[in-house]
């Protein structure tokens, strides 16, 4: 959706995308190209984008996407749906824990593990807000209240392991 959200602007080449997604959606996870020319396949081949003439470039010859109005239309659609607020009910925090419970291994480990290592990204996603702009600051932000909510159901969860573990094993 964000390739076709960036169509929406304009018509662009895919290396235009791929430069455009990587610096406002892809910070710290670049999109492969692959992925981009995969997507804008599957985006021609579903009617919601159309390529134009092939055009020559620096490289390889460049084919430029343009959006359809089924596209607009999508994009219109998804913008307007609010994300679901549920989260995800069983999360690989939680079946880590269960499992060192059922194969009575030490949960009381990985928790603490996964808290160091919660800690320590904390710390990276600080210095970014610190030094960054504001996409960087707002993304930070974003990363940090999540860690924040999985440290709080870390330090809950190691408060109940024994009856959990109870539970897990009965």
């Amino acid at each position: 959706m964000a390739l076709l959200g960036l169509l929406d602007r304009e018509p662009s080449h895919g290396y235009d995308l791929k430069r455009d997604y990587d610096t406002f959606f892809g910070r710290g996870r670049p999109l492969p190209y692959g992925q981009v020319y995969a997507t804008l396949a599957r985006l021609a081949r579903d009617g919601k984008a159309i390529t134009g003439e092939t055009e020559p470039g620096a490289g390889p010859d460049r084919k430029r996407y343009s959006i359809t109005e089924s596209g607009k239309h999508e994009i219109e659609v998804w913008l307007s749906e609010p994300i679901p607020a549920e989260p995800h009910l069983q999360t690989d925090l939680f079946v880590k824990v269960v499992l060192s419970l059922m194969l009575d291994r030490p949960a009381e480990g990985y928790l603490d593990a996964q808290r160091a290592a919660h800690l320590r990204r904390m710390r990276e996603l600080t210095e970014l807000k610190q030094r960054g702009d504001l996409v960087d600051a707002l993304l930070a932000d974003h990363g940090l209240f999540h860690l924040e909510a999985d440290l709080r159901w870390i330090d809950i969860t190691a408060a109940r392991l024994t009856a959990l573990a109870d539970e897990v094993r009965s």
